[in-house]
């Protein structure tokens, strides 16, 4: 068994790669410019939301409320009518990146701190790189990528965006795993 703080290099050092890995694929590889399509007449919808002042959040129209509320022939005929809408609001401002780049790092960490426990539990000091690299990259691999399916299951986001997320975590897993094996102590 090797406890989880003994792994803080790897730990740190996946974070790092994945952090930049990420930056290389969204910001300079084309492939995820595609996730999100404009509505037509962008400037319609938001100036027909924007009168609504809603506060930021996820919503759903129509909107049920609860079991019952979806067996109502009101709900129902909204439904029927279309369109069904899942939304999430954010604050209007300046797009600042730095907020989200601070938690997402956080997040690499706890995914790499998760890998370690796993990891540091089914392996002792020493272990085999490949060991290593199997425990630590498919746990990686499931803490970036196995819960964003539920996105395309539930809420019908697409599936090639999905796909192109699983790549990533993917590539993200693989990392860390050779990070893991690499730093792994001996």
């Amino acid at each position: 068994m090797v406890p989880v703080m003994s792994l803080w290099l790897p730990i740190l050092v996946s974070a790092v790669l994945a952090f930049l890995a990420s930056f290389l694929f969204h910001m300079v590889l084309s492939y995820h410019r595609s996730d999100h399509a404009r509505v037509p007449d962008e400037d319609g919808v938001q100036d027909a939301l924007r009168k609504f002042d809603i506060p930021p959040g996820d919503y759903m129209i129509p909107c049920a409320g609860s079991p019952e509320g979806m067996k109502t022939p009101e709900f129902q005929e909204k439904v029927k009518k279309g369109p069904i809408v899942v939304m999430t609001i954010m604050r209007g401002s300046a797009m600042n990146m730095g907020p989200s780049l601070a938690q997402w790092f956080v997040y690499l960490l706890v995914v790499g701190a998760l890998a370690a426990y796993v990891t540091g539990r089914a392996l002792g000091p020493g272990a085999p790189y490949l060991s290593v690299f199997r425990f630590a990259g498919c746990t990686a691999f499931i803490g970036y990528t196995v819960a964003l399916w539920q996105n395309s299951i539930w809420y019908k986001q697409k599936w090639s965006t999905t796909i192109k997320n699983t790549f990533d975590g993917l590539a993200y897993g693989l990392l860390t795993a050779g990070v893991f094996g690499w730093l792994w102590p001996r």
